[in-house]
């Protein structure tokens, strides 16, 4: 059996460690890299020359491309990005109101205002009940 390989004894568990730990951070660097390529296609005060640049510059040399992003346009990214989640929350939130103010409370509006045109006697009783029929079949 001297043939036979034995692969958990040829590599020490330190060395699992190293392999682990340069592994997550090859994973950490390219989520940081995609990150400052989103953020410079998302960034709307900078101009195309500027955009291509800095990509040129963070494809050819990702190292000092990425650490030179990050100092020179670190604190605009945090606000950026801020930025873009408020928006996000208040188109949300402006959905939300016009699809709840379309679906349950128009209707009731609707006929509250005819129960209200049936008692001032506007219309008869006639006229309230097609009308409700049209608004609860609508």
């Amino acid at each position: 059996m001297n043939g036979s390989l034995n692969l958990a004894a040829d590599y020490p568990l330190l060395n699992v460690f190293w392999t682990t730990m340069w592994f997550f951070l090859w994973i950490l660097w390219f989520m940081l890299l995609f990150r400052i390529i989103g953020d410079i296609f998302r960034d709307d005060e900078l101009s195309g020359w500027g955009k291509s640049g800095w990509c040129v510059f963070v494809v050819i040399l990702p190292f000092l491309g990425i650490f030179v992003y990050l100092i020179a346009r670190g604190r605009g990214m945090g606000e950026r990005e801020m930025k873009r989640i408020q928006k996000n929350q208040e188109d949300m939130n402006s959905y939300i109101r016009e699809t709840a103010g379309t679906t349950g409370t128009g209707k009731a509006d609707e006929l509250a205002k005819l129960a209200d045109l049936k008692s001032h006697g506007h219309i008869t009783a006639e006229e309230f009940e097609t009308a409700k029929a049209k608004v609860l079949a609508a």
